[in-house]
Formats: C-alpha cells, structure tokens, sequence
C-alpha cells in the first residue's frame, strides 16, 4: 500500500548509524513509502533528539517515528513535535520523564550483552569487537555482524546518565516490538516498557536486540500497520 501522507523517520541506537535499517528502509521503499533515516550524533541526548527534530522539520505533513534501541528514548523526546502522529519502539527504551537509561538498566541483573561494553578516554562507550556478534546481534549472519561490529558507532557514557524529559508516548499512540532473546536490554525489561506505554500493539520476536537486521519483515508490516493507523 502506497501511502505518502506519513513520512516514516527511523531513529538508530548506539553502536550504529542509519545503515543499521537497511533491510527496513529497502523494504518500505518498495512499498512506496516514504522513509528517511536520521545519522545522530550519540554525543548527548539533548543534541540527538535536536538532530531528529530538525530531520522532523523538513518533512511536509504527518511524521511516524521508529526508534531502535536508545533511539526508542530519542523518539520519546522528539515525538512531542506538532508534526509527530505516532511512535513505534523496536527492542527499545522509552524512558519516563526523570527516568534515565542507567536507572532503568539498574532494575534487574546485568543483561549478558553489558559485560562486553568498554569505555575509552573520552567517555565514549565501545561493544568489544570481538564479543559484538554474541552480545548484540546473535541471530545474524556472520558477515553482516561483522560489518556492524567493525563499523559501530560509540556512544557517550553521559548519555546513560541523562534524566528523560517528558514523553510523547503519554499523548500519541505507540507500538512496541519485544526481542525475546536480547542480550542487550532484558526482554522483561522491554515488556515492562510497553505496557506501561499501553502500546495499542505489542509483538514479541525470537530475536536479538537487531531485530531490525534480523527480522526486517516483521518489523516492516508493525511500521506499515502504525502508519495505516495514523493515515
């Protein structure tokens, strides 16, 4: 279904860039749809939810926004734009406001995927290159991992620290997709996000946290399903 009255803004996470929806963007393309992908700076979440406005305010007419990962938390703070219809989170936090990421993953024991995070001198937060396919995206082939791996994006240490402003999944509709096998951010933990979000749909997919490489079939039809909802 060709549908160009929603523009569809995917929001990576860290460790990676606008390429990490690749299979996505591909895949609502060919549907006629039209998408676009923010490249955020993960330096601070005040300047990544900047750059995703800023993305937003270029577009004509309704926006939906995908968050992955941390850029579920991105989407929670951009989403309060006037031009934003809806939010969909995929394997992502949607942090209240006065919550921040560090404090959510503070809730339940280290999620396995943590343990091969490493810092470097500047603060910023790398997944060992090595540990990357285990850790994040477990379920995907070897060569696509390593891609990701060897050109992850790291993201600021202070970002985790950050205290989330207020939501706009309190005022705007969302959906939520849970991976069951994250090694990343506990599944419970995502489960426990989206139904405090009431989500008018929550899917659960025997994924790791790169459900969006993974599962991009999937994926799509929530977005597609979020944006005929939204129309």
């Amino acid at each position: 279904m060709e549908n160009k009255n929603v523009t569809i803004i995917l929001v990576h996470g860290a460790w990676g860039d606008g390429s990490h929806w690749r299979h996505v963007i591909e895949n609502l393309h060919s549907e006629g749809y039209k998408v676009r992908s923010v490249q955020n700076p993960l330096t601070s979440m005040d300047e990544d939810i900047q750059k995703t406005k800023d993305l937003i305010d270029l577009q004509e007419g309704k926006v939906l926004l995908v968050g992955h990962s941390y850029g579920g938390a991105v989407i929670s703070g951009a989403g309060n734009h006037d031009k934003v219809v809806g939010l969909v989170y995929i394997a992502a936090f949607a942090p209240d406001k006065g919550e921040s990421l560090g404090g959510i993953f503070g809730r339940r024991e280290q999620p396995a995927g943590g343990a091969n995070i490493v810092p470097d001198e500047k603060g910023f937060l790398w997944i060992k290159y090595d540990k990357f396919h285990e850790s994040f995206a477990q379920d995907l082939n070897p060569e696509d991992s390593v891609v990701m791996s060897l050109s992850q994006k790291p993201i600021h240490g202070s970002i985790f620290a950050a205290e989330a402003g207020e939501p706009a999944w309190k005022t705007k509709p969302s959906w939520y997709q849970v991976s069951d096998n994250d090694r990343m951010i506990p599944p419970a933990t995502e489960k426990e996000m989206a139904e405090r979000m009431n989500a008018k749909k929550i899917i659960h997919l025997d994924a790791s946290h790169a459900s969006l490489a993974t599962h991009p079939k999937e994926i799509t039809e929530l977005i597609k399903e979020a944006v005929e909802a939204v129309s």
